[in-house]
């Protein structure tokens, strides 16, 4: 899966007219083989274990690439930390409890109202593709009562 994935990443980067060097092929390939939100820090730590001479300013532009051509989403988590994931998994929200760090996905219909309401009250266009609402997760709440 991941050389198909890798070889479709390849072409759509390639489609765009962009340049596929083999850095930004193994950064692709890295991304690829990591399930969900992930931060440069973990793509970089699993490219250098294979090449070294990778920097992590490399992996920096290369996600920022990956974002423009439009095939990695990146959101902002409570932590400060940028987190990416292939754009191919969808726009979706995150739920991130405060205290064990659990991350839930939130589907886009349920805060779709509000920003119909932040659209008719304010004139306000939101990116309700990239955020995290923070609070305590259920089992956290329970074990706290």
């Amino acid at each position: 899966m991941v050389g198909e994935a890798k070889s479709r990443l390849n072409a759509a980067l390639r489609d765009r007219g962009y340049r596929v060097t083999l850095q930004r092929s193994i950064i692709m390939e890295t991304l690829e083989g990591l399930a969900g939100h992930v931060s440069v820090e973990d793509i970089y730590a699993r490219v250098r274990e294979r090449f070294p001479q990778v920097n992590i300013s490399t992996v920096y532009r290369t996600l920022e690439l990956m974002e423009e051509a439009g095939l990695a989403v990146h959101t902002h988590f409570d932590d400060g930390v940028a987190k990416w994931h292939r754009a191919e998994e969808g726009a979706h929200q995150h739920l991130v409890c405060r205290r064990c760090g659990q991350e839930l996905e939130l589907d886009l219909d349920v805060v779709e109202p509000l920003a119909e309401q932040l659209r008719a009250r304010y004139g306000f266009q939101p990116d309700i593709a990239h955020f995290a609402i923070v609070g305590v997760c259920r089992s956290c709440s329970e074990r706290a009562q």
